[in-house]
């Protein structure tokens, strides 16, 4: 039997120790995919939770940042799981099933999150979460050609708005295909089981192939999301809130009550950030996390950086807003920098008022 690894390597796939393919042979090849075409990425080590029973979106409403409760069918959102300070735990993607909600998480958080849900299943809930990321397996699609793709699993699938998602089967195995934020042209999500991984990839790969569809591996993918602006574990963790991060996007200020909205609702009311997330310009390889100053003065952190395969440096941090005012001169180390462009979405108050 023919695994999903046996195909990577067949592909010529250096796997990392969780047989996620880090590339496959020609770095430069696969990004040039992703910026001209389209590349299929193995995600499978991303968390996939299955939420099941009447209360599953009340659960995920009452503790998260975005609305929930009122997703029908075939309809998502991104929301973030917060401390009692609004710090970030995790930001997920809810998928609403016609026989679940499937929560998407960052890779090595997928147990941390479901046990974080059933601690806070109140007695009379009826929600039952399972952790099924062992037992499933996904793919994305990257790329100005995706949509393409994706049209040839469903028709409608260029019209789809973002975060939803439709059942299907390609092939003889049953998959769910999903909307997600674009790093690069579109971005799309393939879920299926973990038996028929293997098959799907093939099958992905087979009606991608008019339309230049690539395999790429974890290293392209994090240059993307860095070029992208796009934060991930560098920047979703307990240090930041999510509005420093530009998620403004990604919460709800007219729902009920969850963990930390007193602390996020009191920053939107008060029309002040003391930092945010930015793109910064370096001419110079970068390395993160290191702290970022100006005239000696400690204002920020670069918080993600790299180097494309084809020489192109990529970096992101987040700066006071005092500093993060575009053509700001900050150092990194001996590195010059330069404050480019906020990340992500921003209330009209702060865009254009970052250095006030």
């Amino acid at each position: 039997m023919t695994t999903l690894a046996d195909l990577h390597r067949a592909h010529g796939a250096s796997l990392a120790p969780d047989h996620i393919p880090l590339h496959y042979g020609d770095q430069a090849r696969e990004y040039r995919a992703a910026l001209e075409a389209a590349v299929l990425l193995d995600r499978s080590h991303e968390g996939r939770l299955r939420l099941v029973g009447r209360d599953a979106l009340a659960l995920v409403n009452r503790m998260s940042t975005n609305r929930a409760d009122a997703l029908a069918v075939g309809e998502g959102c991104a929301t973030l799981f917060t401390t009692a300070t609004a710090r970030i735990i995790e930001r997920v993607e809810a998928l609403r099933r016609p026989d679940d909600v499937l929560l998407i998480t960052h890779p090595p958080r997928s147990q941390s999150v479901t046990e974080y849900l059933q601690r806070h299943i109140f007695f009379n809930d009826q929600v039952a979460v399972t952790n099924v990321t062992a037992q499933t397996a996904s793919f994305a699609l990257h790329g100005p050609t995706a949509d393409a793709v994706a049209a040839q699993l469903t028709p409608n699938a260029p019209d789809l708005p973002l975060y939803s998602s439709v059942a299907l089967v390609l092939g003889s195995h049953p998959v769910t295909l999903a909307r997600r934020k674009p790093l690069v042209g579109a971005h799309w999500l393939v879920i299926c089981e973990a038996e028929a991984a293997a098959a799907v990839y093939q099958h992905l790969l087979a009606l991608g192939q008019p339309h230049g569809l690539t395999p790429a591996g974890s290293l392209v993918y994090n240059v993307l999301r860095i070029r992208a602006g796009m934060p991930s574990l560098p920047e979703l963790n307990e240090q930041y809130i999510p509005l420093e991060l530009g998620l403004w996007d990604e919460v709800s200020f007219h729902k009920g009550c969850y963990t930390g909205q007193e602390i996020i609702a009191r920053m939107d009311s008060r029309e002040r950030l003391a930092r945010v997330l930015v793109r910064l310009q370096v001419s110079a390889p970068l390395s993160a996390p290191q702290p970022l100053t100006n005239s000696g003065t400690h204002v920020g952190e670069v918080t993600s950086a790299v180097t494309s395969p084809l020489g192109e440096q990529f970096a992101m941090g987040v700066v006071k807003t005092a500093h993060a005012a575009a053509g700001t001169a900050l150092k990194a180390g001996d590195a010059d920098v330069i404050v480019g462009d906020l990340l992500g979405t921003q209330p009209e108050w702060l865009q254009g008022a970052s250095g006030a």
